[in-house]
């Protein structure tokens, strides 16, 4: 039996992902000096910080025990990248993938800036390996109860080991999921708004049990820093416009961050960069077209799966609002749930499976 040609849509699939593994391997070509400054810290390991809890600390070990960390980084980029776009593939690539439309120009960018964020040794490669289980599990055909029950635990499990702010990322999706149940207008707005409210409840309980409030105690104290430090390469930083002491501080700071992070138009003031206002429009694109496709599902019973998945998408850009210390950081770790994206962008495309219905039968005597 002849075999099948492969279809145009993983053709050109495959495209990309052999474009993007040579752009990866020559990133020390052309990438500046400091996308690399984590991929030396982890590889290099000077301190001897390695361990299993901590993102540095894992991604130390990661890299010690596959070896990923003696080899040149062009190495690194070849073997990283063809299998992060086979944990893509595994979810299913939508049959109109090679058709020019706004959700397909996402994901090709998506893919794309897979060369300049994990072609060398990552904390966003263990990263998006683990969020591709998560998004597998979301893929299959069980209830959509047993999907929350088991991506809950999968964000929790890594919260524990790997980065601490994800155990907020389904307390907050399910925040989300419950007030859908309210019978309000333009679903998505206040969805989100009641998101953000919630989060800065969590940072507000958080500052009175350890003394600091969460954005305080991590982008804006980080920020501080550099600024003392003189860092050059800060000058896309977030800093709230009001001291994040006070709660009506960290408030504003929670809802500026998260506006500066999804829909970064305050960026414009450096039109002079290039790079910055490429990432710039990708992330206002992406947002909108994320939060149109929010209101969709939001408002058809029938994309119940698709909600929770939305709701993980934006429960996670709330929390980088929180979290964030800069617009670079941000992209980077947009990219890090590279598997989760990919199933909201495409979320009508069949990727997401659903049980069975059950017909019942009901027979008349005759």
């Amino acid at each position: 039996m002849p075999k099948l040609p492969l279809r145009i849509n993983v053709l050109l699939f495959i495209a990309i992902a052999v474009v993007v593994t040579i752009l990866g391997m020559l990133s020390q070509a052309y990438l500046p000096e400091r996308f690399f400054y984590d991929a030396y810290t982890i590889a290099l390991d000077r301190y001897n910080e390695s361990g299993w809890i901590g993102s540095y600390p894992f991604s130390m070990s990661f890299y010690e025990i596959t070896g990923l960390n003696s080899i040149d980084f062009s190495l690194v980029g070849l073997i990283q990248i063809p299998i992060i776009f086979i944990a893509i593939s595994t979810l299913g690539i939508p049959k109109t993938f090679s058709k020019l439309t706004l959700r397909n120009f996402l994901a090709w960018i998506s893919l794309l800036l897979i060369a300049f964020f994990v072609s060398y040794p990552s904390k966003e490669f263990i990263n998006i390996l683990y969020l591709a289980l998560i998004a597998y599990a979301l893929t299959r055909s069980t209830s959509l109860t047993k999907k929350m029950l088991i991506s809950s635990v999968l964000f929790f499990i890594f919260s524990w080991f790997f980065r601490p702010y994800y155990l907020l990322v389904p307390i907050i999706a399910a925040c989300l999921y419950v007030v859908n149940f309210i019978s309000i207008r333009n679903k998505p707005f206040s969805n989100i708004l009641t998101g953000l409210v919630f989060a800065i409840f969590i940072s507000l309980a958080y500052g009175v049990v350890k003394g600091d409030f969460m954005s305080s105690s991590s982008r804006e104290s980080l920020n501080y820093e550099r600024l003392e430090q003189k860092d050059q390469n800060a000058d896309t930083m977030i800093l709230s416009p009001l001291p994040t002491e006070t709660v009506v501080g960290e408030s504003i700071s929670i809802f500026y961050g998260f506006l500066t992070v999804n829909f970064p138009v305050n960026a414009l003031k450096f039109w002079y960069k290039p790079q910055v206002i490429v990432f710039l429009l990708f992330q206002i694109v992406l947002f909108i077209v994320l939060f149109r496709v929010y209101g969709k599902v939001l408002k058809n019973k029938a994309y119940q799966h698709e909600q929770w998945i939305l709701n993980l998408i934006f429960a996670y850009f709330i929390l980088q609002g929180v979290f964030e210390p800069d617009l670079g950081s941000a992209i980077r770790h947009k990219i890090g749930v590279l598997p989760i994206l990919w199933l909201a962008i495409y979320y009508d495309k069949n990727l997401i499976g659903k049980p069975a219905r059950i017909k019942k039968y009901v027979f008349k005597n005759v």
